[in-house]
């Protein structure tokens, strides 16, 4: 999310730019690396595992997707602003979770510890079979 809103940021302050070739550059091409980013995103998300909320983002990242191809087209800022905004949001949620997740892990862990007991009753692997000589290898031949 971060190269995401670095790419948006450097896109919305090329509308600063007094020269019209440097600043249709620098916003195309941010644009086009942010939907890098979250075209990325959406491929890499395993839907099935992540249920509702992999489904929920899906068409979040398309949403995203299609706003920056509109904002490029119309080198609109107020949609860059729009988009910067949610993916910030996204982001802090996202890093609020794993905070949440890591302090719950660590006061677990004490815990977890001073409770935990190896599970004797689980059987012994399997020893691995031996590898057959050569002659008892199944041969191969060209001519049948």
């Amino acid at each position: 999310y971060d190269g995401a809103i670095r790419f948006l940021g450097t896109a919305i302050r090329a509308f600063e730019n007094d020269d019209p070739l440097d600043f249709n550059l620098t916003v195309h091409n941010n644009i086009t690396k942010t939907q890098a980013i979250i075209r990325e995103l959406s491929h890499s998300l395993d839907v099935e595992k992540a249920g509702e909320l992999g489904h929920s983002l899906i068409s979040l990242y398309d949403y995203f997707d299609t706003r920056l191809q509109e904002a490029n087209i119309r080198k609109d800022k107020a949609i860059l602003e729009e988009i910067i905004e949610r993916v910030g949001e996204l982001r802090d949620a996202w890093s609020e979770s794993f905070n949440t997740i890591n302090e719950g892990a660590q006061s677990g862990a004490h815990a977890s510890t001073q409770i935990y007991a190896p599970n004797t009753d689980t059987p012994p692997a399997p020893a691995p079979s031996p590898s057959p000589t050569p002659d008892e290898r199944p041969s191969f031949s060209i001519t049948g």
